[in-house]
């Protein structure tokens, strides 16, 4: 019996860790979902270096050898667990076809084949886990440090056939995942955030072909798979002090420059202009974040008020989600918002909370409100007709007139139209006056939300540099 600890710890968040992890099983069934394969073909290690390990530990005690690229970390591993026979182990960087995958494993066989995946999802290719189920010698590494943002965290998946997922945990040592990366990675994975996921890791690919493109004016540049572009300058040493002068962190890898990608332009930017790449000068991006997590509803959302696009929304309230494509699209701004909400219960929480982390997420973006307009003003939709007013003054100020005889449309209750508005005003701060007139409770619902995105459309807009109030501050 494994006893807990008599007491918790003395640290914030340490709810739980006063008992030893349990099995990973919630974590490995997420993990089958999103990489696409059974649960019983995943486990769960402590991100890719643990996984190759697992695999060097099976080659040491079966007095096999490992035969892996010469490079880290497979350079220290080959120093902890030394060769001794014939190859037990092949070890891999494919981001190739599943076909010369499948090919090699037979070649290679009965030795495990590890192919180390990483950074596939900064790629185009296809997963090597697709030929898993007919593959019984074949191992494929997963890793949520890049894709996932989770680096200091450790967490990753071994993929492969049940028999060989248990001779990887015949050498997996008690308790290797320790709780608190196991609710990171289940926080990380959870459905309410992959679509921001996937726009980031888009986000990081048009920026890192954007880099090569215009690095490669002036050098042979080889796009990385992964966050990283790698050139080849005619003075590396001079070009890593120019990188570091400007705040960029590059090293060498030989005679090549492994230089970072940055999910923000203006980081980017800065690289750039260390090699005399000077972009045009923009803006700081005016972009919001929030994620909100309570034991009702799961959320992140995240907008750009200078994009049009992408608009994506998912929260299980489907005339809601049109609502908010509605004031995204008429606001002329990026909007992306998922959000997993117990929706068994009643779309209250669902709806509430995500118009709270809308308006957080704005109020982010706004930041001290230089040059906004401030002010925007009204739409007639059919019969109906919608007049919002709104002041981006930075203090919170619902009104709200009208009233609506129809309970539901869709799932979407009617009356939480009102609160949607006074959770916007109240998380983004500001005034937000809103009268609304007409018969069919559809039309004058979407006339508010549009309503609403037009007004927002003409306060957000930039007109100059200055904070619009004679205080000097909003």
């Amino acid at each position: 019996m494994t006893l807990p600890a008599p007491y918790p710890p003395l640290v914030s968040g340490g709810e739980g860790l006063d008992r030893y992890p349990g099995d990973a099983s919630a974590l490995a069934a997420r993990m089958a979902a999103i990489y696409a394969v059974p649960a019983d073909q995943v486990l769960p290690v402590r991100g890719l270096t643990h996984g190759l390990e697992l695999a060097y530990r099976i080659a040491a005690r079966d007095g096999g050898s490992v035969e892996a690229p010469k490079a880290e970390p497979y350079d220290s591993l080959a120093a902890i667990y030394p060769a001794k026979g014939a190859p037990a182990v092949v070890v891999i960087r494919a981001l190739g076809s599943p076909e010369a995958v499948a090919e090699m494993a037979a070649r290679v066989a009965p030795a495990l084949l590890v192919v180390d995946e990483g950074l596939i999802e900064f790629s185009d290719s296809v997963s090597a886990a697709t030929v898993v189920a007919d593959q019984p010698n074949l191992v494929v590494l997963r890793s949520l440090s890049l894709a996932y943002g989770l680096a200091g965290a450790r967490v990753g998946a071994a993929i492969a056939q049940a028999q060989t997922l248990a001779r990887l945990a015949s050498v997996l040592e008690p308790y290797a995942l320790p709780e608190p990366l196991v609710r990171l990675a289940q926080q990380a994975l959870d459905p309410s955030r992959m679509i921001e996921t996937a726009e980031r890791i888009a986000s990081v690919r048009r920026e890192r072909e954007r880099i090569a493109r215009e690095l490669g004016r002036q050098m042979p540049v080889e796009p990385g798979v992964g966050p990283i572009v790698m050139a080849r300058p005619e003075d590396p040493a001079a070009a890593l002090a120019a990188l570091a002068a400007y705040g960029v962190a590059a090293d060498l890898s030989g005679d090549r420059l492994r230089l970072p990608v940055s999910i923000k332009p203006e980081v980017n930017d800065r690289l750039l202009a260390s090699f005399g790449l000077t972009p045009a000068k923009r803006r700081p991006a005016r972009v919001g974040q929030a994620v909100r997590d309570t034991k009702e509803t799961r959320i992140v959302c995240a907008v750009d008020l200078d994009a049009p696009g992408p608009i994506k929304i998912e929260t299980g309230v489907g005339f809601f989600d049109h609502m908010l494509e509605q004031i995204a699209a008429h606001g002329g701004f990026s909007l992306r918002l998922q959000c997993e909400g117990d929706l068994h219960t009643d779309p209250h929480h669902t709806i509430e909370d995500s118009a709270i982390a809308l308006g957080q997420a704005l109020k982010q973006a706004l930041g001290e409100r230089k040059g906004i307009a401030r002010y925007g003003f009204v739409l007639p939709m059919d019969e109906a007709n919608a007049t919002v007013s709104i002041d981006l003054s930075g203090r919170p100020y619902p009104l709200f007139e009208g009233t609506f005889d129809t309970p539901f449309i869709g799932d979407y209750r009617t009356d939480l139209t009102a609160h949607v508005f006074r959770s916007l005003a109240e998380a983004m701060g500001a005034a937000v006056h809103i009268k609304v007139t007409g018969q069919d409770d559809h039309h004058k619902t979407e006339a508010v939300y549009k309503a609403f995105g037009r007004a927002l459309r003409q306060a957000i807009r930039v007109e100059g540099d200055a904070v619009p109030s004679t205080k000097g501050v909003l």
